[in-house]
């Protein structure tokens, strides 16, 4: 019933548009009528519930039915969020002051609520801290998030009355990347993605994707971003691609090698996050964000309704995708 009734709204809620556009763009890619791609994408819809974007991101053009069966869908992936996560307890990831508050062991930098702290607070917290990332407690995608520093013109009293009006309510020592980070790209906190399932008390770390800003001040898509995948050595073996669907084997403002990429302290990662993930178990699925800064990883924020994130067919060795993976801990 839950399959039928993801279909109903995706049919529903369908930016055909859209859909045509990348269809054509597609039937290109492949050689193919772009009325062929379009039959392709319906039956891989009902199928596999996989909407037009998964058909063109993980090139489901290039595979046949038993590989395309192993790829994570938008469709399956929320079918594991309802199975798994529980969404009595969404609200401890969704309000960043309580994520704040039940993970602290797992964050590696100060912070403070503006909720509850006066002037004052807030001026000896800035003494410890002088540059600093004030977020909304509810925001995403990077929305509403501005760093402030002190300097000869701006006080803590400025940050604190700027950030109270604009409903920035927690305020954060701002992370400083490890330097191998910043020679991917400085302007931004390039952060991984770290997929977890706990299960039975035991967090199992799934897979990691590496998102790098690219001309802007964060590492999302709306900023620019691309995204790569990390194996469990910490080394990136795939070219990055950004929204558009543009493939990086370098990247374009540092010229730094994506492919063979280490990321630094990354098996600590790992150990961070199968750590978070025993802390709320009802939520057993969640993709963390993680930087790597100066003194090891640290946790940007969870996420209760990961994305859904897995490389290209052309990029695998047989064209397999994430699924057989998850199934070895998910009953899916």
């Amino acid at each position: 019933m839950n399959r039928i009734l993801y279909l109903i709204e995706r049919v529903v809620k369908l930016d055909y548009a859209n859909m045509f556009r990348i269809s054509k763009s597609v039937s290109k890619k492949a050689k193919k009528s772009q009325f062929y791609i379009l039959f392709d994408m319906i039956r891989c819809g009902m199928k596999y519930q996989a909407g037009y974007y998964d058909y063109q991101e993980f090139e489901f053009y290039k595979i046949s039915g038993d590989k395309r069966n192993t790829f994570l869908t938008r469709g399956k992936n929320n079918e594991i969020i309802r199975k798994y996560n529980d969404k009595k307890y969404f609200d401890l990831f969704n309000d960043k002051i309580k994520f704040n508050g039940i993970f602290s062991d797992c964050l590696g930098r100060n912070w403070i609520n503006l909720n509850t702290a006066s002037c004052d607070d807030f001026t000896a917290f800035m003494n410890k801290n002088p540059v600093v990332i004030a977020k909304p407690i509810d925001g995403e995608g990077g929305n509403g998030i501005e760093k402030y520093s002190v300097s000869d013109s701006v006080t803590a009293k400025n940050i604190y009355q700027s950030a109270i009006s604009k409903k920035q309510f927690l305020v954060e020592e701002f992370v400083k990347q490890h330097d191998d980070m910043n020679k991917l790209y400085s302007n931004s906190v390039n952060t991984m993605r770290m997929f977890t399932f706990c299960k039975d008390g035991e967090g199992h770390f799934l897979q990691a994707i590496l998102k790098i800003g690219n001309g802007g001040v964060t590492d999302n898509f709306s900023s620019g971003g691309m995204y790569t995948f990390v194996e469990d050595n910490g080394i990136v073996d795939v070219p990055a691609i950004d929204k558009n669907d543009v493939i990086y084997e370098k990247h374009p403002m540092t010229n730094t090698e994506i492919v063979g990429f280490k990321v630094p302290m990354f098996d600590k990662a790992v150990q961070l996050v199968e750590k978070a993930s025993q802390i709320v178990p009802e939520v057993g699925y969640v993709g963390w964000d993680v930087a790597i800064s100066e003194n090891g990883p640290v946790i940007i924020e969870g996420n209760c309704f990961p994305g859904v994130f897995q490389k290209k067919a052309g990029f695998t060795k047989d064209g397999i995708g994430i699924l057989p993976k998850y199934k070895q801990f998910m009953d899916i």
